[in-house]
């Protein structure tokens, strides 16, 4: 558990770098209009930011499932298909965090209502991804690992997601 505390608190920490997009956002909107180069160099480092915690995440999954050379032969295309697709659901978390930056003091009743449902879309997508993937990593691993993944999945998740809106701020009445 020490080798997954020290590891998720990395991913957890480095997912609020990527957030630091939102204060930035917000003073160039407090400030002059911001470039669509200024977007184009936060949307860079925000993707080079996400591919390292992708990259951090499987590293701790590969150090807390201790497959087997033949579990792994089959684990990790499965691993790789489903983070592709977790990744077209947080592309969406992203936008929306992006847009809310953005629109922050401005945003209307409907905007805002919209944006909740966006949201909740957004989780419940991760969900239907987990269910609909569940049965295909535990054909390729028993019962116990394929467990052991979804806790570690859901925990790295639910730090991230944490850590993400701690530093988005609330909506003001």
């Amino acid at each position: 558990m020490d080798n997954i505390s020290r590891k998720a608190f990395f991913v957890s920490f480095a997912s609020c770098a990527m957030l630091g997009f939102v204060k930035s956002s917000r003073a160039q909107n407090d400030g002059a209009a911001s470039t669509g180069s200024e977007e184009k160099v936060l949307d860079q480092q925000a993707a080079l930011l996400r591919r390292d915690i992708r990259s951090e995440k499987k590293q701790i999954i590969a150090a807390n499932l201790k497959l087997t050379d033949q579990e792994a032969e089959k684990f990790w295309p499965i691993y790789d298909k489903y983070t592709s697709e977790l990744m077209k659901i947080n592309d969406g978390k992203y936008e929306l965090i992006k847009q809310y930056a953005k629109e922050f003091d401005t945003m209307t009743d409907e905007r805002l209502d919209t944006s909740v449902k966006k949201w909740l879309e957004l989780d419940q997508a991760v969900t239907q991804l987990r269910v609909k993937y569940l049965p295909t990593f535990r054909k390729s691993t028993s019962a116990k690992c394929t467990a052991r993944f979804y806790q570690l999945d859901r925990r790295i998740g639910q730090l991230m997601d944490l850590q993400i809106a701690s530093k988005i701020p609330l909506v003001q009445s």
